[in-house]
């Protein structure tokens, strides 16, 4: 039997709210603020990888990509369109069913499927790229977890992560202002006990045999109401990581 790293508590949060996933004014407006700022580290980190060209149309065509967590296709879609072939899983149906609708719908070839990296990394499927983005603060074990999405990694792939971190700034900010002031979140959305430090990411990556390239944080910026891609990491950041050579 494969253990899985999914949270059943966490899933039945985000399976709830399915249905609302492609409205940028509802709860999950904050990622269609964030997704940007997250899209354009993902694409420049991979293209330097892979030694692409991101002027050209769809230039990572031939390349295969894992969305882990994918919720609604926030991201799996702008990937596909940049030319991968994609592979969308969550532990949520809900999710996979909405996420399978709406590319149907913007005539996207994307493979959706409800499953966990756990059962992926039973099946020994490899991808060229592997995301995990906002998903390893809803976790049993962040360790396990980037394992199983770690054995998804092809050789010479890389695995891009996105999360935040456990500060007192984080506390303030991602946790009590974004869900209880701003209501930018639903109430609860998030447990800041189980956000994760930058230290103890990059701990689990080099287990899970990933070394790590970059780290990078994304802030809001008030004054354009955007998220922008900078130095500080102490909320929101997101990592870069590539296959340990064997």
């Amino acid at each position: 039997m494969t253990t899985s790293t999914a949270l059943p508590e966490e899933v039945a949060k985000f399976s709830a709210l399915a249905d609302q996933w492609w409205d940028p004014q509802g709860p999950f407006r904050p990622l269609h603020k964030l997704n940007p700022a997250r899209l354009l580290f993902i694409r420049d980190r991979l293209a330097a990888h892979f030694g692409r060209d991101v002027e050209t149309r769809m230039p990572f065509k031939g390349l295969t990509l894992l969305d882990i967590g994918c919720g609604g296709g926030l991201t799996a879609e702008p990937m596909a369109r940049l030319g991968f072939r994609v592979t969308a899983i969550d532990a949520s149906e809900e999710n996979v069913g909405v996420a399978r609708v709406h590319a149907e719908r913007m005539d996207l070839d994307i493979t959706y499927e409800a499953a966990t990296p756990e059962q992926l990394m039973a099946r020994g499927v490899k991808f060229d790229a592997v995301l995990a983005l906002e998903v390893v603060e809803h976790v049993t074990d962040v360790d396990a977890f980037l394992a199983a999405s770690a054995a998804c990694v092809g050789a010479d792939g890389a695995f891009v992560t996105a999360t935040l971190n456990r500060t007192l700034k984080s506390l303030a900010l991602g946790k009590i202002a974004a869900e209880y002031i701003l209501r930018w979140v639903p109430a609860g959305t998030h447990d800041w006990r189980k956000f994760v430090r930058p230290s103890e990411l990059a701990r689990g990556l080099r287990r899970a045999g990933l070394d790590l390239q970059k780290m990078e944080g994304v802030h809001y910026d008030v004054m354009t109401d955007r998220w922008r891609l900078g130095p500080d990491l102490d909320v929101n950041y997101m990592a870069y990581a590539k296959k340990a050579a064997a």
